[in-house]
This record gives structure tokens, C-alpha cells and sequence, in this order.
């Protein structure tokens, strides 16, 4: 059974993602992660217990993003992470999201399911937020996946508002070894 993740589901959810993380597959997620994100998830339960969970973040009007598709692994290869992302496809359609993406190590698996390679620099700015938590973030293997959901009409994209003028925006400095 897939449905909306509870606050119950959360240290299970950590757990399923950070079995993932420890091999380099994903990135950690801490529980506050995953509560502040909660709304995003679902997962699959079967006999009471989480086997697997998604998250569907908006990116913008006409994009948003797969993310934490984990599935425990005593049940690989038995459709979990095909039905996750089969949710997380019917959300995008039901708020009228055109585009979904994902990056990932698992592009086969992305392309059975008909999205398509892309290149990472076409994506736009806000989707690597999270890279810069990633001990990857200089030498990324991850591939860019893309599903086009021709079903669901092309939206007016607004342009990102620009940072006011004034405005500053705090930047890390790089601290000098």
C-alpha cells in the first residue's frame, strides 16, 4: 500500500535512506530533514512495516524533483521503487507539474520508466541546493533524469524575481587550511 507519509513513518524513512547514503547511492538525511520535508513523502507499507519512500519537491511552476526513492533492501526488484515513482508522477499531474526530474546512479532503472538522460548544467540553479552537503559536490557522477509529462499543459513560467537591489545574500567564505 503507497500513501502520504506520518510523523511515524520518519525514523523508519531515515533509516531506509541512510542504509542507501552509507554506500554512496544518496545523501544522509537527518530526522529534522525529514520532518521539515515531510509533505513531500510517501511510502510503501507492507504488513505494517516501511519498505520504501519518495519525496516529490516543487522546483517551480513547470518542474519539480524525485527525490529519497529508497527501498529497504530485502525488497528489491519486487516493483517498490517503480510504484514510489509512479506516485510521485501522479502528484506532478495532479498539481499540474509538467516536468519531473531525478538525479541518480540508477539511470536504467530511470529510463524503463521513460524519462530521458539530460544534461545537468540544463537544470536549473535551485536544483543543486543540496549539493553543497554532498562530499561529491566537485566530482559529481550523478546523471540527470527527465520524464516530460505530454498530458499535462504547457504553463506560463513567471521569471525568478530577482534579489532586490540592497539586498545581500550571505555567503560562506572558504576557510584557508
Amino acid at each position: 500500500m503507497i500513501r502520504a507519509a506520518t510523523v511515524y513513518d520518519v525514523p523508519r524513512i531515515q533509516a531506509i535512506i541512510n542504509s542507501h547514503a552509507e554506500f554512496g547511492k544518496m545523501l544522509f538525511k537527518s530526522l529534522a530533514q525529514i520532518y521539515e520535508n515531510l509533505r513531500d513523502f510517501a511510502v510503501v507499507e507492507e504488513d505494517g512495516q516501511i519498505v520504501g519512500c519518495v519525496a516529490l519537491t516543487i522546483i517551480w511552476a513547470d518542474l519539480a524533483e524525485l527525490r529519497s526513492l529508497a527501498v529497504d533492501g530485502g525488497h528489491h526488484g519486487k516493483g517498490v521503487g517503480r510504484q514510489l515513482v509512479e506516485w510521485a508522477i501522479g502528484e506532478a499531474r495532479r498539481l499540474h507539474i509538467r516536468k519531473v526530474m531525478a538525479l541518480t546512479y540508477e539511470q536504467r532503472f530511470f529510463e524503463r520508466l521513460g524519462f530521458e538522460v539530460v544534461a545537468k548544467d540544463t537544470l536549473p540553479l535551485k536544483v543543486w541546493s543540496d549539493c553543497v552537503r554532498c562530499p561529491k559536490r566537485e566530482g559529481c557522477d550523478e546523471i540527470a533524469a527527465v520524464l516530460t509529462l505530454a498530458d499535462v499543459p504547457v504553463v506560463e513560467v513567471p521569471g525568478a524575481v530577482p534579489t532586490p537591489r540592497g539586498v545581500s545574500i550571505p555567503v560562506l567564505e572558504e576557510e584557508e587550511d
